[in-house]
């Protein structure tokens, strides 16, 4: 039986708590994150952040977008699913034998974070750069990449209430 279902669940934890560490309300976060739903070309990034430069009008404008996909093996990496960079800065979360066998398919504005050991709770990765994402023109507004964040996140929420 594979592993890979278990090593993504591991390493989509270990996004969420790098993304935010301290359950902090400041942050935006979103996981899911689909863009053109409905039609032949729909995008789904596995997890987004927005971090405004401030809570100005200009601010948020300014913000930047970072956008992480995880690829728990080189056969997930090779599929054609989830390789949609669309933010400022973009990331692959894998670990460390994945990116060393896959480190010279990478594009050089895409950074890469790999597992660093256990959390000391134990229950996820700390994350660590091997490779540091580069400033991306990104080519969607603020606006849409906003909404299709807060889409998921209240899909994630009332999906919750249900229970």
């Amino acid at each position: 039986m594979s592993k890979r279902p278990e090593i993504t669940k591991m390493l989509s934890l270990s996004a969420e708590k790098y993304i935010n560490p301290n359950n902090d309300s400041r942050i935006y976060m979103a996981a899911e994150v689909t863009f053109d739903y409905a039609t032949t070309h729909s995008v789904r990034v596995d997890f987004m952040k927005f971090k405004p430069v401030n809570n100005t009008i200009s601010g948020i404008e300014k913000g930047d977008f970072y956008c992480y996909e995880v690829k728990s093996s080189v056969e997930d990496f090779h599929s054609k699913n989830g390789h949609n960079f669309i933010g400022d800065f973009n990331y692959y979360i894998m670990p460390e034998e994945v990116f060393e066998e896959v480190k010279n398919e990478i594009s050089y504005k895409v950074g890469v974070l790999v597992p660093d050991g256990l959390h000391y709770c134990g229950e996820w990765y700390d994350l660590k750069s091997v490779k540091k994402s580069a400033r991306k023109d990104r080519e969607r507004p603020v606006s849409e990449m906003l909404l299709m964040m807060f889409r998921s996140a209240a899909r994630v929420i009332n999906g919750k209430k249900g229970k």
